[in-house]
């Protein structure tokens, strides 16, 4: 049975066994041996998304902070993905602010539909049966046309054998459906320059819809007046950006466009804003781990030991699946044989100070980064040997964890029922009333197993309380002191959450073992 290590212990450094450092001392070997077959079984760029997703989740961070974050990494970096990257998810998000910008320089449009007759159409031909309809360009163009008509109405070219008059088509607005766009636009780009700096047209652009005609253009456009002009007001709309948007969002946006040494230089500026005075809480959440190992001890060797904690503390399930593919059978050998070694030494040994204080002897990172491993190591190992709820009691009964049976009939009860015994629900059935509402219980607990398999999970074996109610589960289902008893767990989610709750607790006495020797 394997030893999940739950007991905190008193022993001092000197007070371990030699054959416990020596059996440590194997375990660490052993665990290095995993971490190899893990890094075999994915890629770089595949643990990098998941670092991503995982900074993603921090909150910590105020408005401004954020802000000066990405900005710090926009006015420092070589490249323009970022950049690039960053605009396109402006006109995704916010476009009429970028639009205004736009608008204010409308007259770089004029080269933009020169000699692009796709453009033209796209951006133009919006004219509708009335005058109140005609939407993008169409509108800014029969605006425009209306009030300068003496000097701009001659150029427009119709379709039909003669043109149309101001006073005849004001009152048939949908005559500008036989204008003949092409033409007319390129009439307008060759003799009606002030157009292209009208307010009518200038409007047409503030909501933003024209970078959707081809957005790569207005993408290094902004660029442009990012880094060849330093425009102030472009820069304004970028900070505000970055202030209102999620960090979330930026992060799974933003960092895939990195290069390795700038998503370390991100990583170093990250640890600045950071609270450094922050306390171990809940290393099995999302961030808490990553923000912890960031703000304490930002001095990690490189960025191969964060990428590794983070697949093996939060991608362990992913790790599983591609360890069970077809084409992963000789690296699924390997861990079983590793694994198969460093559960035998834990179940050889009662003491996890020597783990923990060979763990002290390295970099920080590289000691949670062991602990981590040590938690997947379990959870590969539960999610193989843990088949049966006679296994998994076992399990609980022998690390000291509190467990109560839970079943979906018991819950919809209430909680009280939860601790009861066989006698107990055998007294509570003694009379008339309790058997009527344990029957009617019954049939509706057998309808509903029938029409929701989401029940399985929650049934009890035949051998608990409720088996005299003919009730059989093909999962077991319970309650754990590992959080308060507050969830149920079934077979599926015990080894992630077990290993979980195993690195939480090997964290908390490590911080407190390095902030000693601090």
């Amino acid at each position: 049975m394997v030893q999940l290590f739950l007991r905190e212990e008193a022993k001092r450094k000197e007070d371990v066994r030699e054959e416990d450092s020596e059996s440590a001392k194997r375990m660490i070997w052993l665990l290095k041996e995993l971490e190899s077959v893990i890094w075999s079984l994915i890629t770089r760029s595949e643990a990098r998304l998941w670092l991503y997703n995982t900074i993603s989740c921090i909150t910590s961070l105020t408005p401004y902070q954020k802000r000066e974050l990405f900005v710090s990494l926009l006015r420092t970096t070589s490249k323009k993905g970022l950049a690039s990257q960053l605009w396109q998810l402006i006109f995704q998000k916010r476009p009429h602010e970028a639009g205004t910008l736009l608008a204010e320089r409308s007259y770089v449009l004029e080269k933009f539909f020169q000699g692009n007759q796709t453009r033209i159409l796209q951006w133009f031909s919006n004219f509708s049966s009335t005058g109140l309809r005609h939407k993008k360009g169409a509108k800014a163009l029969s605006q425009f046309a209306f009030v300068h008509r003496n000097i701009c109405w001659e150029e427009l070219e119709w379709k039909g054998k003669h043109g149309q008059s101001p006073a005849v088509v004001a009152t048939k607005p949908h005559y500008f459906l036989e204008l003949d766009i092409l033409r007319t636009v390129e009439n307008f780009l060759e003799n009606v320059p002030d157009f292209w700096t009208s307010r009518e047209f200038a409007d047409s652009l503030r909501d933003g819809d024209i970078f959707f005609v081809e957005t790569k253009f207005f993408v290094d456009f902004f660029v442009g007046l990012m880094y060849e002009e330093d425009s102030r007001d472009v820069w304004e709309v970028i900070n505000e950006f970055l202030m209102e948007e999620s960090f979330s969002v930026l992060c799974q946006h933003l960092l895939i466009t990195l290069e390795e040494q700038e998503f370390c230089a991100f990583l170093e500026s990250l640890c600045k804003y950071l609270n450094r005075r922050m306390e171990p809480n809940d290393f099995g959440d999302s961030s808490c781990l990553l923000e912890f190992v960031l703000s304490k001890f930002s001095g990690y060797e490189s960025i191969d030991q964060l990428l590794l904690l983070n697949a093996v503390i939060y991608r362990g399930r992913q790790l599983l699946k591609l360890l069970h593919d077809e084409e992963s059978r000789e690296e699924q050998a390997k861990i079983h044989d590793i694994v198969s070694h460093i559960c035998s030494i834990s179940s050889s040994t009662n003491s996890f100070v020597p783990i923990l204080n060979e763990c002290l002897k390295m970099k920080t990172t590289g000691g949670i980064k062991i602990l981590g491993l040590q938690s997947w190591a379990f959870h590969y190992a539960l999610s193989e040997k843990c088949q049966s709820p006679e296994a998994w009691e076992s399990l609980f009964s022998n690390n000291g964890i509190s467990f109560r049976k839970s079943d979906r009939f018991e819950l919809l009860r209430g909680d009280e029922l939860l601790e009861e015994n066989d006698s107990e629900m055998d007294d509570r059935a003694s009379t008339k009333r309790k058997s009527r509402k344990k029957k009617k219980s019954k049939k509706k607990r057998k309808r509903s197993s029938d029409d929701d398999d989401s029940y399985d999970h929650g049934l009890l074996d035949s051998d608990t309380s409720n088996s005299k109610l003919g009730l059989q589960a093909r999962d077991g289902s319970w309650l754990l002191s590992t959080d308060g008893f507050s969830a149920s767990w079934t077979n599926a989610d015990l080894p992630e959450h077990l290993s979980k709750f195993c690195f939480s607790t090997w964290m908390k006495w490590a911080f407190a073992k390095w902030r000693n020797v601090a």
